[in-house]
């Protein structure tokens, strides 16, 4: 957060039918209770934080669950929530102390304490799942907790730390609720943040009423909102031309986004840069097709993400070029500079010097549903089978079976959209490409987990700018990813509808309590 020069808000149209007399500017009172309705594409993996580490799951929690520490709109640096105060002790960076509010109570009316704060982060850390956030918390060593008193002994320095507790992955959970070892079934949900889940029905629904006993950063805790999950982004846009939603998000077709007339009366839309990216990772495992690096960087001479932008997302989204995207400390065209143009020639030769049979037979997964997973599927198919040097075999999964796939080492490749934790570079380092990062290619590199901790090490982020430079040179190098795209946020709201622009701008934060009648 710090000195992260964000994008975020940079591009913000706000569309309104206008009367003889106006813009209403002023909410209305009447009719403030009604619910508001939101359809995403996006999916729950689990009710439980200890089990989830998708921007899906993630924006729920971010409603129901509290974490010590959040992010104001547009903010780089985390406010106290369910904490009074926060800070680091000494000047070392490795221990942060947390005192905590007072009077935040369960579902059940029980107080919170200090001890179910220190009971969520090491649940976390021991259930360790494979779709899990554990991985945030790859520098907590211990936590202790003493009266309203919270203490993380980290295991090196890490001025990021505040930012990882403001995530999902430092959501606090009853500890009388839920267990110390293992993921908790059903569809119940213990938090005190701003919303109480009332309802869930996976894949369909969640309701979610205004937790009238929060306590924390928010004035206001919004209006009832229903989220409505659909299978893929043409269901998404048929209830949202059919009125059954009040605001689409995440994501609309790539024709419908392009499409979008800012002269039409009857919706409001907010367009901004994001943080989100999309890759290409490969499982470089012994043993695989693409174990030898030579393989990968062969494909990285004949991915053209120009025509993927333009052809399959028609322009709503920009060619990336190095793991960290634009409008973030640190950021470079590191894959530009290394493949600076398609040149199958340069990839034959790789591959015979690989001495691998040709064409090089490997399996590609996505996430069949989300966003257009499967058009851009079919289009990367076409860029390498196109050289007549590999040959791809396409499947699409169920989001969930999509996940579990890719932890179990199953998938050579997979793409996947990456929704920044929070504002900082950091957030595109250990995860993505750290020896024990979520993405679980099998890449692991001394120098890079080294670049990864001495990052850590600033309090002024751009002083690790030097660090992200060289990181992402050996990642362009290595290739155990490839970065695709960039996307733009969109959000549409009916013309009634207010708040849609806070939704989401890359603090990590879903902010259903933004949004209001009109």
């Amino acid at each position: 957060m710090r000195t992260v020069r964000m994008r975020i808000l940079a591009t913000l149209l706000v569309l309104a039918a206008v009367g003889v007399g106006g813009w209403q500017l002023l909410p209305s009172q009447q009719g403030q209770d009604r619910t508001i309705t939101v359809g995403t594409t996006d999916a729950i993996t689990s009710l439980d934080p200890a089990g989830a580490y998708d921007a899906g799951s993630w924006a729920l929690f971010s409603n129901v669950f509290q974490s010590l520490l959040t992010f104001e709109p547009g903010g780089v640096t985390p406010v106290p929530d369910a904490a009074r105060s926060c800070g680091f002790v000494g000047g070392e960076l490795r221990t942060y102390r947390c005192e905590l509010r007072e009077g935040l109570t369960f579902p059940s009316g029980r107080a919170m304490t200090a001890e179910d704060v220190k009971y969520s982060f090491d649940r976390v850390k021991r259930i360790k799942s494979d779709v899990g956030p554990s991985s945030v918390l790859d520098t907590l060593g211990s936590v202790n907790a003493s009266g309203r008193t919270v203490t993380f002994h980290l295991s090196s320095p890490d001025a990021t730390f505040p930012l990882k507790v403001a995530t999902g992955a430092g959501a606090i959970v009853d500890g009388e609720k839920y267990p110390a070892d293992k993921l908790r079934s059903g569809d119940a949900v213990d938090g005190t943040g701003p919303y109480t889940l009332t309802a869930f029905t996976k894949d369909t629904k969640a309701v979610l009423t205004p937790n009238t006993h929060y306590k924390g950063a928010l004035k206001d805790t919004g209006r009832p909102v229903e989220l409505r999950y659909y299978a893929d982004a043409d269901a998404l846009d048929k209830a949202w031309k059919a009125k059954r939603i009040d605001v689409a998000t995440r994501t609309l077709p790539p024709e419908v986004l392009a499409g979008l007339n800012t002269a039409d009366p009857g919706q409001r839309v907010s367009e901004a840069d994001s943080s989100e990216i999309r890759n290409l990772y490969f499982n470089t495992r012994k043993g695989t097709p693409l174990h030898d690096v030579r393989v990968r960087q062969a494909m990285a001479w004949l991915i053209d993400r120009e025509r993927l932008a333009a052809t399959v997302y028609k322009g709503t989204v920009d060619p990336l070029f190095s793991l960290i995207p634009t409008g973030i400390t640190g950021h470079t065209t590191s894959f530009f500079d290394t493949y600076p143009k398609l040149d199958p020639a340069k990839a034959r030769a790789l591959l015979t010097e690989a001495g691998v049979s040709l064409p090089v037979r490997f399996t590609y997964g996505y996430a069949a549903g989300r966003g257009a997973g499967a058009a851009e599927a079919a289009e990367i198919k076409r860029q390498l089978e196109s050289s007549g040097l590999f040959k791809v075999t396409v499947k699409g999964y169920e989001w969930t079976d999509f996940q579990k796939r890719w932890a179990s080492g199953e998938l050579d490749a997979y793409a996947v959209g990456w929704v920044a934790d929070f504002p900082d570079p950091d957030t595109y380092g250990g995860p993505l490409v750290g020896s024990n990062g979520t993405m679980n290619t099998g890449y692991s590199d001394k120098a890079v987990d080294r670049l990864i901790t001495a990052s850590q090490r600033f309090a002024d982020r751009s002083e690790a700018t030097r660090d992200f430079r060289s990181l992402q040179e050996t990642i362009a190098r290595d290739v155990p990813v490839i970065p695709l795209w960039q996307a733009k946020e969109y959000v549409v709201t009916s013309e009634d509808v207010g708040g849609g622009q806070y939704l989401s701008d890359g603090t990590g934060v879903f902010r259903l309590w933004r949004l209001n009648w009109i």
